[in-house]
């Protein structure tokens, strides 16, 4: 009776699977063609979609996975996401044996790193300020601005059918400790490890566990073009690094102790603040996770396009990281608290679009939507 319940299913559902998107991302390996019955078999048993292989090679770590993760994720397509979750076949790899270049690597455009549950977290958006990715205003995914239909695990769905993490993958998280331990959720592009936001109080030893915070605030004052209106944190732009404001580094990272390395190592955390997953890299990243979005496997820490305003994308030194410019040229002043301001309106803000060329939910065309940027 089950399999007839679930063939009866798969029937039903081929009309809906025709509009998966079947775009190969770069890099990745081919997927073998499932005969009917592992798809019954994937209906009878959904818990097992997710796989996720991570072994040890010489000198690099493999990950090999589906893309797919191991809790049920959420309704996908849904009213502000309209794409259905594809398994992938990702073949990637970092080293074992990360090493620093002294230099920080924006991760504009590239993955950043990947889940232990196969998943990868790619923190950018292609929601840009009235849909002109030239205005060089970049909507945030958790800012507030727009309805990207993300699930509780702070994750949603690309055209191709990739699904990946805006945030800390939190049913990863709790699956790994929670806020007791540093608890290890994944590995960068350049092979550091990627944790949750709990760590050690005292980074030199195994002590009381707290939540770390970002060294990002929101620029003081207005934005000058675009817009318009006050820094809020709704757009990628309204950011700063001002080193020292908090635990972590322009890379969201630091060098500490963890239960897997009580030797100490650096290793990047996710924030339940922006930049939420770190935008630049420490390490080198390798080119099997840069061709997945199809960046060049070499990468130069100079000449990239800078996501936020931080000095150490080319100058490392203790006096650049003192405190960043902001856009214009004028220095952040860090808010009391680091709140924001209220709300500003601008003469331009809220008459774009969202991607696609569609008005907003809940929005007009010409009007303030969730898109406004305010």
């Amino acid at each position: 009776m089950r399999l007839c319940l679930a063939l009866a299913v798969v029937l039903i559902t081929v009309p809906a699977t025709a509009h998966d998107s079947t775009e190969r991302l770069h890099g990745e390996e081919a997927v073998e063609h499932t005969h009917i019955g592992d798809e019954i078999w994937d209906l009878l048993l959904p818990e097992a979609e997710a796989q996720a292989d991570i072994t040890i090679d010489g000198a690099y770590r493999h990950i090999r996975a589906n893309g797919y993760p191991d809790k049920a994720p959420g309704q996908f397509p849904n009213r502000n996401n309209p794409h259905s979750i594809s398994k992938k076949n990702y073949n990637l790899k970092i080293p074992v044996k990360p090493h620093a270049t002294g230099k920080a690597t924006s991760a504009q455009g590239a993955v950043f790193g990947i889940a232990i549950n196969g998943v990868v977290m790619d923190p950018g958006t292609a929601e840009y300020w009235q849909n002109d990715r030239n205005s060089g205003w970049n909507y945030e995914a958790l800012g507030g601005a727009c309805k990207l239909g993300l699930d509780r695990y702070n994750a949603h769905v690309q055209p191709n059918g990739t699904y990946h993490y805006h945030g800390i993958p939190t049913g990863v998280l709790a699956a790994n400790g929670g806020d007791t331990v540093p608890a290890m959720i994944g590995y960068a592009a350049d092979g550091f490890p990627v944790y949750g936001p709990f760590g050690y109080s005292d980074p030199g030893e195994k002590s009381a566990v707290r939540k770390l915070k970002s060294s990002y605030r929101i620029k003081n004052g207005s934005r000058p073009d675009g817009p318009g209106g006050r820094h809020n944190g709704k757009f990628t732009q309204d950011w700063a690094f001002v080193s020292g404001s908090g635990d972590l580094d322009q890379c969201n990272g630091r060098f500490a102790m963890t239960p897997e390395y009580p030797e100490g190592i650096y290793h990047y955390v996710l924030t339940d603040e922006f930049p939420f997953i770190p935008r630049c890299w420490m390490g080198t990243p390798d080119g099997s996770f840069l061709r997945l979005k199809g960046r060049r496997g070499d990468v130069d820490t100079q000449g990239l396009e800078s996501t936020v305003d931080f000095a150490a994308m080319i100058d490392n030194s203790d006096a650049a990281l003192t405190l960043i410019q902001a856009q214009g040229g004028h220095p952040p002043r860090l808010r009391r608290g680091g709140r924001t301001s209220p709300p500003g309106l601008g003469p331009r803000q809220g008459r774009g679009p969202r991607q696609g060329g569609m008005p907003p939910p809940g929005g007009q065309p010409g009007g303030r939507g969730p898109c406004s940027g305010s």
